[in-house]
This record gives structure tokens, C-alpha cells and sequence, in this order.
């Protein structure tokens, strides 16, 4: 299996990745730090305490990755199954549901690193700025930053799995559309927060549950693999 992950991965090409990864990443930094600027200018923090500022700023990096997911799902799944390249792989003599369980694992493991070193490149970021202008009037301990870091994982793994459940969509029609607006519609779902009032970004249960139904996805999709002709 480590086998044919190194191959996706040599095949895969992946500095466009990268690259989106690092652009991302600078939009983000700097995105929360005008956030915390025009904040000030305007008088209305958009951040009240750190807890605000992981909140916000994980959700951000959540949104943004697991698009970046669906992205590589079509790249690596869908776009083969459309154009049949697919067939190419399945005359190997490996067994097709190993080929679908190498893409799905690189596809779950690139989104979990990427998010969670992304989180920590975000919010230190945001921390090193705010020491300067203290856009968050309080400063934050050892033991906080510890705890966030360890649930900074948690939904970094939560969101690993989110991101499978485009693959459903995708191959439903083997659609690379249907692929990246089913995640948008999941960011959606799963980003919202409004201070002081109902916020899915802040309750884990939610991306887990959908983590629990992308892993369901990819079951399904390895399981079915057999019986689908791409010829």
C-alpha cells in the first residue's frame, strides 16, 4: 500500500499544490491580520479573546483545504475514471480497491498536514502581529496554546475525513463540478460562526459526523470499484 502511495505521489505532481498551498497560506495570515486592523479602525474587534481568534481563523483554514481536497479528489479519482485513464492502472495485477485505498489515503493525509501545519502558520502569524498592535487585548499562556494545538488536530483529522464525502458526489456522475460544489456546500455548512450566537465552526461534533459519512464515501467507493467499467 506504502508502495503505491509513493507512486501517486510521484505521479501526481504536486507542486500546483504546493504552490496553492503557500498562496493560500499568505492570503490567510494577511486576511486575519486586516481583519484585526479594520477592527481597530473601526472600533469593532472581531476577535474579543484567542479562543475567538482559533475559532475564526481554523475555520478559514478548514474552508479553504478541504476545497483544496476536493480539488486533488478530482485530479486523482474522478478526472481518471472520466477520461477511462483509470482502465490504464487496473491492468496491473494489483488489486483495483488497493488503487482506489492509495489515492484516498494520499488525498486524506496532504489535507490533514496541509491544514494543520496551515493552522499553526496562520495563527502564529496573527499571534506575532498582535504582540505589536494587540489587536486581542489578552495574551495567551502556555497550557491554552497547548490545548489549542492538540484540538487544532482533531479537526485537522475531522476535516481529512470531510473531505472524502465529495467523493461520493463525484463519482456519482463522474463529475469534476459536482466534486468541488458539493465541498463548498460543506464549508458552508461547517463555518459559520457568529459570536455570542450559534456557531457550527466551534462544535466538532459536526465535521466528526461528517468525517464518519466521508469515510462511509470512501468505503463505498473502494468497495464498488470491481463492478465499474471504465472501459
Amino acid at each position: 500500500m506504502f508502495k503505491l502511495m509513493k507512486l501517486e505521489m510521484r505521479k501526481g505532481k504536486f507542486g500546483w499544490y504546493v504552490k496553492g498551498a503557500i498562496i493560500a497560506n499568505l492570503f490567510l495570515a494577511a486576511f486575519s491580520c486586516a481583519m484585526g486592523f479594520i477592527g481597530r479602525i473601526e472600533e469593532n474587534f472581531p476577535f474579543s479573546s484567542y479562543s475567538d481568534v482559533f475559532i475564526v481563523l481554523g475555520a478559514l483554514v478548514r474552508a479553504t483545504f478541504i476545497v483544496f481536497g476536493a480539488v486533488l479528489i478530482s485530479r486523482l479519482v474522478i478526472e481518471e475514471y472520466k477520461t477511462k485513464t483509470i482502465s490504464i492502472m487496473f491492468t496491473y495485477p494489483v488489486s483495483r480497491k488497493k488503487f482506489i485505498a492509495s489515492k484516498l489515503l494520499v488525498v486524506s493525509g496532504i489535507t490533514f498536514i496541509t491544514i494543520f501545519i496551515s493552522n499553526l502558520i496562520v495563527v502564529s502569524a496573527f499571534i506575532s502581529i498582535n504582540s505589536f498592535f494587540n489587536f486581542v487585548p489578552h495574551s495567551i499562556d502556555l497550557n491554552i496554546a497547548l490545548k489549542e494545538v492538540a484540538s487544532m488536530m482533531t479537526y485537522a483529522i475531522a476535516a481529512a475525513g470531510t473531505t472524502l464525502v465529495s467523493l461520493y458526489f463525484g463519482l456519482r456522475k463522474k463529475s469534476v463540478p459536482a466534486t468541488i460544489l458539493s465541498s463548498l456546500l460543506i464549508v458552508g455548512l461547517i463555518s459559520q460562526h457568529s459570536p455570542g450566537y450559534f456557531s457550527t465552526a466551534s462544535i466538532i461534533y459536526i465535521p466528526l459526523g461528517l468525517a464518519a459519512v466521508g469515510i462511509l464515501s470512501a468505503f463505498w467507493a473502494i468497495r464498488n470499484v470491481d463492478s465499474v467499467d471504465v472501459v
